[in-house]
């Protein structure tokens, strides 16, 4: 007998004490677990607490007999599959096993029951029952495994969201910090050259020629912190908004790649919230650095628009086309970086890619205004 037979309960409805005492006997001596009820209604009491592996129904008993319980044990959810097994005297005729059969019978077994036989068969329901638990914890296994992976997931997102934004609050302070005290800094000192320069004496050739070069070097250095500063982060996007913002960048982006841009733009100004916002604008930094590297494209078009409260960010180039490997490749970090810039939110990205005609991507971002 297998192992894990005795996981498995057998109900015994019988209205006769003697049929019910010997196949508990019989039963047990198997190794099996056995619940005895005396009438249907006492069946149909057991079924709604317990499940069974097989029920043994007697067809015929006072009150509510054995085809009407089974008939109601079938139309419940809880016991709906659970197979019965009529036994009956060997008078009743082939109309009495057709109503078992109708009732939701799996077999149907004449008196006297040959012990064999009956083992037999309850051996097979006994084994699928064993099977279906054993599957059964198998699947809330992997439920809660899943579910254990989805909160780790959600987890892992919400501390990279908040990292990103607590970077991003660094890279503001940094930015400020080089422009305000640094930037004044070199104002002043480039004051301070002034007035020497003012004060040189007459005839004083190479001391001019100094200072003029320190000039130079002054307005290079104040060229290279704003330029510092605006990458960590543009000025343009907390002041106008998100729409100037990605046209600043595609024109500073054209100026240094050399491949034009069209930008089309809402006529009217779009109220982002700052983290959208932020996203949404180092999402398109993203684009236009990817495309730069790897596109080999001569164009860019770049759509921005609102519909039904969601931002969309359309980027189309007329490179190479990204092919689907490198979509899916786990060495793609930057179109994955991108796609988690957009999770927190309930955004995505869309990337198709047509060999020697392009890529297109479609960034979505829920504007959450209601």
């Amino acid at each position: 007998m297998d192992s894990t037979s005795s996981q498995a309960c057998i109900l015994v409805v019988d209205d006769d004490a003697k049929n019910r005492v010997a196949m508990e006997a019989l039963l047990q001596s198997s190794g099996y677990g056995v619940v005895l009820a005396e009438s249907g209604e006492e069946a149909l009491r057991r079924v709604v607490d317990q499940d069974f592996a097989v029920i043994l129904m007697d067809a015929r008993m006072p009150g509510v007999d054995g085809f009407a319980a089974a008939r109601t044990i079938r139309g419940r959810e809880r016991s709906q599959s659970t197979p019965i097994i009529f036994l009956t005297g060997a008078y009743e005729d082939l109309s009495s096993i057709f109503r078992g059969y109708e009732a939701g019978a799996v077999d149907y077994m004449i008196k006297p029951i040959l012990p064999e036989v009956l083992k037999f068969k309850i051996s097979i329901f006994v084994d699928l029952y064993n099977k279906n638990l054993a599957l059964t914890r198998e699947i809330g296994e992997r439920r809660r495994a899943e579910e254990h992976l989805r909160k780790s997931e959600e987890n892992l997102r919400a501390l990279a969201g908040r990292l990103q934004s607590v970077r991003e609050e660094e890279w503001i302070r940094i930015a400020r910090e080089i422009h305000d005290e640094l930037g004044q800094a070199l104002t002043g000192l480039k004051m301070d050259l002034t007035s020497v320069a003012k004060g040189l004496p007459p005839g004083q050739k190479a001391l001019v020629a100094k200072t003029g070069s320190m000039f130079e070097v002054i307005d290079a250095t104040i060229q290279s912190v704003r330029k510092i500063a605006t990458g960590l982060r543009p000025e343009v996007l907390d002041e106008v908004g998100l729409g100037p913002a990605i046209e600043w960048q595609a024109r500073e982006f054209q100026k240094r790649s050399g491949i034009r841009c069209k930008v089309s733009l809402p006529q009217s100004g779009v109220a982002i919230e700052r983290e959208r916002s932020t996203a949404a604008f180092r999402i398109f930094q993203e684009l236009l650095t990817n495309i730069a590297r790897h596109a080999d494209a001569t164009r860019i078009d770049v759509a921005m628009r609102v519909d039904h409260e969601v931002l969309l960010l359309e980027v189309e180039d007329n490179g190479k086309g990204i092919d689907e490997a490198a979509l899916l490749s786990p060495k793609s970090l930057g179109i994955l970086g991108m796609r988690e810039r957009a999770l927190p939110f309930g955004g995505g990205i869309e990337i198709t890619g047509v060999p020697d005609q392009g890529t297109r991507v479609k960034v979505s971002i829920p504007l959450g205004l209601k």
